[in-house]
């Protein structure tokens, strides 16, 4: 299941990012007594009663104020709250309810989103009235809270993570396999899902950012059934200077973990760029079936080495995914297009593979018999038995005596052992060395 999304809301200088940072456990956002610090969005991830959900920050919203940073601010925050699942709606319990407040609250109420109204700055006891006023906000009670000195957190804490349980349960999906349309802008992400839905769901346009959100579709074929998740293209970050597209970049990353299989777009006219790297790299870290798609094939003049030599030249700078499938298409022309769910199956059987435990166990023996690890810090490593423990992806533990002992080009070396003898091509895989206790 994706990350719910929080976003803490409020007019300027109420609280939010003296709250923000506490939940975050470190100083992410900027705290001053000056209002309007807070210019843009600055997310983190925070967990509660085993919820992990992303928090965003946002500048103050002022309703009334015509200057143009305040403009923006107030922008951002709408932004916020048209993407979050959750708003926290922060107000200064100090100084009390304000026409402002009222206004932001109009404003949170017409998103029809799930609202937490928190009333901050409620350092003692004999404050704890100054809460009542705020019931005539209309949305709901409000929760007492002193962000500086962490009181009234996890009450809180409990009432927002009570909204994620009303969120649209994606586990009712699981006969679905998540395919997410990941790269730069202007890719072809959009014209090759619209390909493969045979219609125009997804708008699609030469002007680099025209998705602003990651868009599912739904789809049923002979390989099985799919959601394919279009998501906005992430650019480098000195490019990313409107507010809309700042935000689409957490809801990418959104997409790619909830996402089964990551299929990274290259535009075979510019070939792979640094961007590319870490987005994959992304979805590389948190071990998900991965292929690479080179779109715009028919824009290029070709000979019989063409492809060979642009792969190899794709696979030297992508050379932490030595394991992904590449596939050449136009999503324009159809080239190649019906290969691609072909494609995303196999990697995603791949990614849901189980291996037994003898063969398993057989395989490591004869890997170690044939190169013997090495000694690492005059200790050597032995493997006493291994074993699957998880799907999507496969994570195997290997029973060792020490764990201290495991070289990095040892650990590579037993993870090719283990894709050559399993065929575990287009996933990546987790292996954990576990002392034997």
């Amino acid at each position: 299941m994706a990350k719910p999304i929080v976003a803490f809301v409020g007019r300027p200088n109420v609280g939010k990012s003296t709250l923000f940072n506490r939940l975050a456990g470190k100083r992410i956002s900027i705290v001053q007594d000056t209002p309007g610090v807070t210019r843009d969005r600055v997310y983190a991830e925070a967990e509660w009663l085993n919820y992990n959900f992303t928090m965003i920050d946002t500048g103050g919203i002022e309703p009334e104020n015509n200057d143009i940073i305040v403009k923006q601010m107030r922008r951002q925050a709408q932004i916020a709250i048209e993407t979050a699942d959750v708003i926290v709606f922060i107000v200064d319990g100090k100084e009390g309810m304000t026409a402002a407040d009222s206004e932001v609250a109009q404003m949170l109420r017409k998103s029809k989103k799930p609202v937490v109204l928190v009333v901050n700055k409620i350092d003692n006891l004999k404050d704890e009235s100054n809460c009542f006023e705020f019931y005539n906000l209309g949305i709901g009670d409000p929760i007492t809270i002193s962000a500086s000195q962490g009181l009234g957190l996890g009450d809180m804490l409990d009432e927002v993570v009570k909204h994620f349980k009303d969120l649209p349960n994606e586990d009712e999906d699981d006969e679905y396999i998540r395919i997410a349309m990941i790269g730069k802008p202007n890719v072809g992400k959009s014209s090759l899902i619209n390909k493969l839905l045979g219609e125009e769901r997804v708008i699609v346009s030469n002007v680099p950012g025209t998705t602003r959100d990651s868009i599912d579709s739904y789809l049923e074929t002979e390989q099985g059934k799919f959601i394919l998740i279009d998501t906005a293209g992430i650019r480098r970050k000195s490019k990313v200077k409107e507010e809309i597209e700042r935000y689409s970049v957490i809801r990418t990353y959104a997409a790619v973990e909830k996402a089964d299989v990551c299929i990274l777009m290259v535009d075979a006219t510019e070939g792979v760029t640094e961007q590319d790297e870490k987005i994959i790299g992304y979805a590389h870290e948190m071990n998900k079936a991965i292929m690479v798609i080179v779109n715009k094939w028919d824009l290029i003049e070709k000979d019989d080495k063409t492809m060979i030599n642009f792969k190899k030249d794709m696979q030297q700078k992508l050379n932490f995914l030595s394991y992904a499938p590449y596939l050449f298409i136009s999503a324009l022309t159809g080239q190649r297009v019906h290969k691609v769910l072909d494609m995303a199956k196999a990697c995603y059987d791949n990614y849901n593979k189980r291996v037994a435990t003898g063969v398993l166990n057989d395989v490591i023996s004869k890997a170690v018999l044939m190169k013997e690890p090495p000694t690492v810090a005059l200790k050597r490593l032995k493997i006493y038995y291994v074993t699957q423990v998880a799907v999507k992806p496969p994570k195997f533990v290997l029973f060792v005596n020490d764990s201290s002992a495991v070289h990095f080009s040892y650990q590579r070396y037993l993870e090719n052992q283990l894709r050559n003898s399993f065929d575990f091509e287009g996933t990546g895989l987790e292996i954990e060395y576990r002392e034997k206790k």
